[in-house]
């Protein structure tokens, strides 16, 4: 990936974060924005890197996912 590309995509998910912040909280639209962030970055370990995949990092993933759902829900 190239430093142009990078800076793109930074400068999308920025953008992409404060239009959604028009619909929620900012409290939630982070906590959703990095808890999505987060799992990405597993699943991306998993898929490209060969991390492994146990157990309690499935169940702590999905942990992320239901208190990014509860958030939402909530908001």
């Amino acid at each position: 990936m190239t430093l142009g590309s990078c800076l793109f995509l930074t400068v999308l998910n920025i953008g992409l974060l404060s239009f959604v912040t028009r619909g929620i909280p900012i409290g939630t639209a982070y906590a959703v924005w990095t808890g999505l962030g987060a799992v990405g970055v597993v699943a991306a370990g998993i898929i490209l890197h060969q991390d492994p995949l146990t157990v309690r990092r499935v169940v702590f993933t999905a942990l992320i996912v239901c208190g990014v759902i509860g958030l939402k829900l909530e908001s």
